[in-house]
């Protein structure tokens, strides 16, 4: 399947947008050799295959042809993938989330690890340069002992309808990736959670069950307090933000001349370099592409993975335990929801 000695034949399975994009980029990367991408729909797949010197097969063969897989299908088919290519040995790359439930996403977890296969989860904010430099400048004391954390999720435009059953909803489908972010930054873990939510917008949202209004706070395992507030409707652009308040300086990754803020005060003009992200896409471009390149050299040099499925884990247990402080209208310890 390999081109040459150096050179590894890698899959994409799922010819979306992000998909699409994961295999672009790919084809830029040194030991990157053949390119298979599969869909349900072939002609999409044929498509970005005819742009990219790729080829194409079925999504049920793709592991007979591939050394590594990128799984970018909905949701609800990236635990078969992972669990299948983990058996074989072959590296996986999966978006968020590795399913919506505890107990699959753990089942998958002792299948990496009894196989010892490579598995790299898709949060992408670990590899944005701003989350990147915060985690570097707290570790290294810059702002003293951190207190306060202030997470802000402006989501935009809102998701139809159609897209809400399968999203696990506004926690596992947004915050999740701000959980693990926080989790990674500070190297704390989240211990406690209490939240509030309510649907505002769409009376969709409401009747399947979601909210898109939320506001919340987080007690981490060293006592820190982080709050978060994230929406479906954040009509000014797609803002996130997280603010780490120090005893001796505050740090903020998202403050940039992209932020889709206006300043009130009546003497300050705050000069916008360019136009407001109109969804995540945009904000993150670079971060996507370097997290593709991070799991392809990990493939070859055979490291460890640099977002692991127990990330994942954790992360979800926070948002069962958001669901069930949402629901029942009190704090709810993490522990509790363990599985």
């Amino acid at each position: 399947m390999s081109d040459t000695t150096n050179n590894l034949t890698f899959g994409v399975v799922g010819i979306g947008r992000i998909g699409s994009d994961h295999a672009r980029t790919m084809r830029t990367v040194e030991g990157v050799g053949d390119i298979v991408l599969a869909d349900v729909n072939p002609a999409r797949a044929e498509e970005v295959a005819t742009e990219l010197g790729a080829r194409t097969v079925t999504p049920e063969k793709i592991l007979d042809e591939v050394e590594a897989l990128v799984v970018t299908t909905p949701t609800s088919q990236h635990a078969e993938y992972i669990i299948a290519a983990a058996e074989r040995g072959i590296p996986v790359f999966t978006e968020k989330p590795v399913a919506l439930d505890a107990e699959t996403t753990k089942k998958v977890a002792d299948v990496v690890a009894r196989t010892g296969t490579l598995v790299q989860v898709g949060f992408q904010r670990r590899f944005d340069g701003g989350y990147a430099n915060a985690k570097k400048r707290f570790e290294t004391g810059d702002i003293g002992e951190l207190r306060r954390v202030h997470i802000t999720m402006g989501d935009f435009p809102p998701p139809p309808a159609s897209y809400i059953p399968g999203s696990g909803f506004l926690y596992k489908d947004c915050l999740i990736h701000d959980i693990d972010a926080l989790r990674w930054v500070t190297g704390r873990e989240i211990v406690e959670v209490f939240t509030v939510g309510k649907n505002r917008g769409a009376s969709y949202f409401g009747e399947l069950g979601d909210i898109d209004e939320s506001v919340g706070v987080f007690t981490l395992d060293d006592d820190t307090i982080a709050t978060f507030q994230l929406s479906r409707y954040n009509g000014a652009g797609y803002d996130i933000r997280m603010e780490l308040f120090g005893t001796e300086e505050t740090l903020a990754v998202g403050f940039n001349t992209f932020m889709p803020v206006t300043s009130a005060e009546p003497d300050f003009v705050f000069e916008q370099a360019g136009e407001r992200f109109p969804n995540f896409y945009p904000r993150f471009i670079p971060a996507y592409k370097a997290e593709i390149r991070e799991f392809i050299s990990t493939v070859h040099a055979g490291g460890t993975s640099a977002v692991t499925v127990a990330d994942a884990l954790q992360a979800l247990y926070v948002c069962d335990a958001l669901d069930l402080s949402r629901h029942e209208h009190r704090p709810v310890r993490v522990a509790d929801v363990r599985v």
